[in-house]
């Protein structure tokens, strides 16, 4: 098989397109992808990543026009049954896999040995063992798929293409739902495929994944190739350049300092605590002030704003509004008196996935549309329409399911519910957690907007620059307590990491 030092590429797309109802998503789009390397994937949502992977799968016919060869011969993809039959395999986010099946069962599935007109299974089990043993798989072709884990199954997704004789492996997300462990091991079997000479396409919007694993990354914007990156080339910033057009220190520029300094704090919390996982902590906020909350993973930060929210009750402490002490018991009593939180789990705690997105903006406030017992549906979808506009929320319309959106446009929607109750303070758990480049941007420009409109904000986040980058001031908890406050030039990784391990005293570099 052909690898990337002899020069020729295994696959070759040159000039493909694709048009939906006059609007052109794919413009005239050429890579290489060469036996023997792992060749990134990389765009926001929308780019055009998925459009082109179902070309390659024949899922999606391409326009007039372009061409793809295959081992330099010009490929023919008019189905998925053709584009399997030229070597291409995808193994896509959502698993394709019949649960009720065995793994050999799935792995034959179309392609069944048969003896005297009955399914062979025998045959099959014994026909991809040696499959699943050189590929380290810990069950056999007996087993069900319903008993095995996510990461097992994926497994038996790339033994079936493997089997189908696929030279060409496109992974579409593929450490999505596994743990660090199960992913390490992921990783090493996509090195062992690479050593065996095929052509690897792994598309991901994770930044230490291509870092580890790619030879060189290919980037999509608006539905065009932007550029190829070659692995000595590879840096988060040119790779970000190349997805948004723009530098990535611009993410985090803050539109000037909001603060209303000489306004009352708008929250103040003294000696709030449960007793175990946050001891007592004490700070304030003021009107347009972002506050960030730094810390290790197990440090408190998500018990602290649970607390403040009343998800999770406290032992200790006052918490002020507006300076008049408030006693909340409950997330009902926090929003009631004008603190909403948005949780860093918007699909298991804050969405309602089957929900509309006019639903989900509207859930927080529908009491104020009825009236006795009627629904006044006019004033949700004016409202849906307001959030929308606001938030720049991109689906097909608002009563498009909220699970078919992105992950960035779930986060809007539910910020968006969190908005329409009228909040005088919110506080953000990972507001940008699974979402994409350009979606981050968006959330921070909300943010922005938000803190100017006079709001106290609490952002809560694990990435080091998010933080840096978007708050005027910043906490830093370790083991449940704070450990120091930094403000403007002393607000640096260094300062914040020392605090963090407490390994720095707070007079030391709080500004």
């Amino acid at each position: 098989m052909e690898t990337q030092e002899s020069g020729a590429p295994l696959l070759h797309v040159a000039g493909i397109s694709k048009t939906f109802s006059g609007i052109k998503v794919l413009k005239d789009v050429s890579l290489n992808a060469y036996g023997g390397e792992i060749l990134a994937l990389m765009g926001e949502n929308g780019a055009g990543k998925s459009t082109l992977m179902k070309i390659l799968s024949g899922a999606y016919s391409a326009d007039p026009g372009g061409e793809i060869r295959i081992a330099g011969e010009v490929a023919k993809i008019t189905n998925p049954a053709s584009a399997r039959a030229l070597g291409i395999g995808i193994i896509y986010q959502e698993l394709a896999l019949a649960p009720n099946l065995t793994v050999a069962e799935n792995i034959h599935l179309g392609s069944e040995l048969r003896k005297g007109g009955m399914i062979d299974r025998a045959a099959m089990n014994e026909a991809c063992r040696g499959l699943l043993k050189e590929l380290g798989a810990p069950f056999g072709p007996e087993h069900r798929l319903s008993s095995m884990s996510v990461a097992e199954q994926q497994l038996v997704e790339i033994a079936r293409a493997l089997h189908r004789d696929a030279r060409i492996l496109v992974l579409d997300e593929p450490t999505t739902a596994l743990s660090a462990r199960e992913t390490d091991r992921l990783f090493a079997l996509i090195r062992q495929l690479r050593a065996k000479g095929l052509a690897l396409i792994y598309i991901s919007h994770r930044m230490d994944e291509i870092d580890e694993l790619a030879d060189r990354v290919s980037v999509l914007r608006d539905g065009a190739h932007v550029g190829t990156l070659e692995k000595h080339e590879l840096s988060s910033g040119r790779i970000v350049s190349l997805m948004v057009g723009r530098d990535l220190s611009s993410f985090y520029e803050k539109d000037g300092n909001h603060i209303r300094q000489d306004a009352a704090p708008i929250l103040q919390v003294e000696g709030l605590s449960d007793g175990r996982r946050v001891q007592p902590i004490s700070f304030d906020l003021r009107p347009g002030e972002v506050l960030g909350i730094a810390g290790l993973v197990g440090a408190g930060r998500t018990e602290l704003a649970r607390l403040i929210f009343g998800a999770d009750p406290k032992v200790a402490g006052t918490i002020t509004l507006d300076s008049r002490k408030i006693d909340i018991r409950s997330p009902r009593d926090a929003l009631a008196a004008g603190i909403a939180y948005l949780t860093e789990d918007r699909k298991s705690l804050g969405l309602f996935l089957d929900m509309s997105c006019s639903g989900n903006i509207n859930l927080g406030v529908v009491e104020r549309d009825s009236r006795l017992g009627v629904l006044d549906q006019g004033k949700g979808r004016t409202r849906a329409t307001g959030s929308f506009a606001a938030l720049r929320i991109k689906a097909q319309n608002m009563l498009t399911n909220v699970g078919g959106l992105s992950g960035g446009n779930q986060q809007k929607v539910l910020l968006g519910r969190l908005l329409e109750t009228g909040p005088r303070v919110l506080i953000l758990d990972e507001p940008t957690r699974g979402v994409d480049i350009g979606a981050k941007t968006e959330i921070y420009r909300i943010i922005n907007d938000l803190a100017a409109q006079g709001l106290g904000i609490i952002v809560i986040s694990s990435e080091m620059a998010e933080i840096i980058g978007v708050s005027d001031r910043v906490l830093v908890m370790r083991e449940g307590h704070l450990t120091g406050e930094l403000t403007g030039d002393a607000i640096t990784q260094e300062a914040i990491m020392s605090l963090a391990v407490g390994l720095a005293p707070v007079s030391s570099l709080a500004a």
